[in-house]
């Protein structure tokens, strides 16, 4: 049941959650049907017909614009957005981020995932529902995903680049070809966008109110934006909403997948991370601690990869 000879980070394949929500803004922006400074009102749940989508705050949020949307991880607000995207537009920049598609990495067994489309849907012979839209603009639904896919999307966005995951930094001494983030070509996304996705980020970790404050570090050059995820296994029923359902008494196997991708320094990126803890069920107490924590050691092992004290801008932001 927890195969543990399956190589887990290329080949284990997850909902991503929440950190999915990043790539469905920057498609929103993209597609130009919200602006970064457009609020989504979020009273606890959006409903479509007699279905109920909620959030994960059961009042809500209130409106948000899509930073704080970010930082609060609001269901709400990316339900709205991915409705009006639309998947197959969610779906290419998913790809251009590396989800959903083949990875060049010198590995056997890499999974690819799934990043659905209309197109495949119909390829099963069933139509696409705008329910299906919805549920994907959390990152739950039909995809799936890769640790290995989702330290790609963290590594794409930190950078701009199309970078590929390899094994090998150096050999004897000669940095390879791909090693650095440089080597790669631009994902031709704007900057400004971009740069949006990174400060919701940097919030989640750094500001009061973010998903994941357990993860900030408090060491000069170090500073780290991360975003948290939960992705559900089995569908939760309305009756165990009432009751007051909680995800964390059920049996093991039943419980939400704990993610968290994150990358640092923040203000010269170096390193991402991507940590996915099977049936952890909260990706901001289970899996965000572990994602601080690696951050930690392999900027401690290169002290070269420190960024300078935190820049000003950042430190602005407090």
């Amino acid at each position: 049941r927890r195969a543990p000879l399956i190589n887990k980070a290329a080949s284990g394949v997850y909902a991503p959650g929440s950190t999915f929500k990043m790539v469905v803004a920057m498609a929103g922006l993209d597609a130009k049907v919200i602006g970064p400074g457009d609020r989504v009102p979020c009273p606890g749940h959006l409903d479509l017909g007699d279905t109920r989508f909620h959030c994960w705050r059961k009042h809500g949020h209130g409106a948000l614009d899509m930073r704080g949307a970010l930082k609060q991880s609001c269901d709400c607000y990316f339900y709205e957005v991915a409705r009006r995207t639309g998947i197959d537009r969610v779906a290419a920049m998913a790809n251009k981020f590396g989800i959903g598609v083949d990875l060049d990495i010198e590995l056997p067994g890499v999974r690819r995932g799934l990043m659905p489309t209309r197109a495949w849907r119909m390829g099963q012979g069933k139509p696409w529902n705008i329910g299906d839209t919805i549920s994907c603009g959390i990152g739950q639904g039909y995809i799936q995903t890769t640790p290995l896919a989702l330290a790609t999307f963290t590594a794409r966005l930190a950078s701009g680049r199309a970078v590929q995951p390899h094994l090998t930094r150096s050999i004897g001494g000669v940095v390879q070809k791909g090693a650095l983030a440089s080597d790669w070509p631009s994902l031709g996304l704007p900057e400004r966008a971009l740069q949006i996705q990174r400060d919701g980020m940097w919030a989640v970790v750094n500001e009061a109110g973010g998903t994941a404050p357990i993860a900030r570090i408090n060491m000069p050059g170090m500073q780290m934006a991360g975003k948290t995820g939960s992705s559900q296994v089995r569908r939760v029923s309305r009756e165990q909403r009432e009751r007051g359902f909680k995800s964390e008494n059920l049996p093991w196997e039943f419980r939400p997948h704990a993610l968290f991708v994150c990358y640092a320094p923040y203000d010269t990126p170096r390193y991402a991370v991507a940590v996915v803890v099977e049936h952890g069920n909260a990706g901001s107490a289970a899996a965000a601690p572990l994602g601080r924590d690696i951050m930690i050691e392999v900027l401690t092992r290169d002290p070269s990869a420190r960024a300078d004290p935190p820049a000003q801008q950042v430190a602005e932001r407090r």
